[in-house]
């Protein structure tokens, strides 16, 4: 018995831990990126509110801990209050670039990866086409190692995206969510339960 309780502690000290990016009350760590038209963000009842814009609204990471860019995860829930397009744009780091996770976009469909190749999520390998209520949580998660990006929506896989030899890219719209960051183009979106690890090498 005491042997089998100190190997599940072991394996439980070498599980790497989430760490939260979003604490539930503050932007601490984060900034309203000044895209230009952008709406408000407010912090209410435990979730990050987007406001509408014309077009971008989101936020830019401004914390001191340095940000893996390989070998890690990134979860978050996201909610469509209002509008009709992507209420999730997560950018994120891949080596010595980035890219963007869109859920929900070009009218309110589209999911996918921007960009590969210098193609975006309407028109690339991994476009995908979906149904979002609005004032419905998402689960999203993204995994980044050196030779893939993988995506998940609630418990189902929709990205699985190898990257070795692949330009990998953001739309020059997202540069100022670099290096992580969330955005919503015309739409106002609802943010918690933001977290990342670093994976096991």
């Amino acid at each position: 018995m005491h042997v089998l309780l100190l190997t599940l502690c072991a394996l439980s000290a070498d599980k790497p831990a989430w760490q939260p990016l979003f604490d539930g009350k503050s932007l601490d760590g984060w900034k309203a990126a000044e895209f230009g038209g952008e709406g408000e963000v407010t912090v209410k009842d435990g979730r990050i509110l987007m406001q509408m814009g014309n077009s971008l609204t989101g936020i830019t990471y401004d914390g001191k801990a340095a940000l893996p860019k390989s070998n890690y995860e990134i979860e978050l829930e996201a909610m469509r209050v209002e509008g009709i397009d992507f209420f999730c744009g997560l950018t994120f780091p891949v080596g010595e670039s980035h890219c963007s996770f869109i859920v929900g976009g070009w009218a309110g469909a589209v999911v996918g990866l921007s960009s590969i190749d210098d193609k975006d999520a309407s028109e690339n390998d991994t476009t995908k086409y979906m149904t979002f209520k609005s004032d419905q949580w998402y689960r999203i998660r993204v995994r980044v190692t050196d030779e893939n990006i993988s995506a998940w929506i609630d418990d189902k896989q929709v990205v699985d995206q190898n990257i070795k030899d692949r330009k990998i890219t953001t739309r020059n719209e997202v540069d100022l969510s670099k290096p992580l960051g969330l955005s919503a183009w015309q739409t106002t979106s609802a943010i918690r339960n933001f977290r990342i690890r670093r994976l096991a090498d």
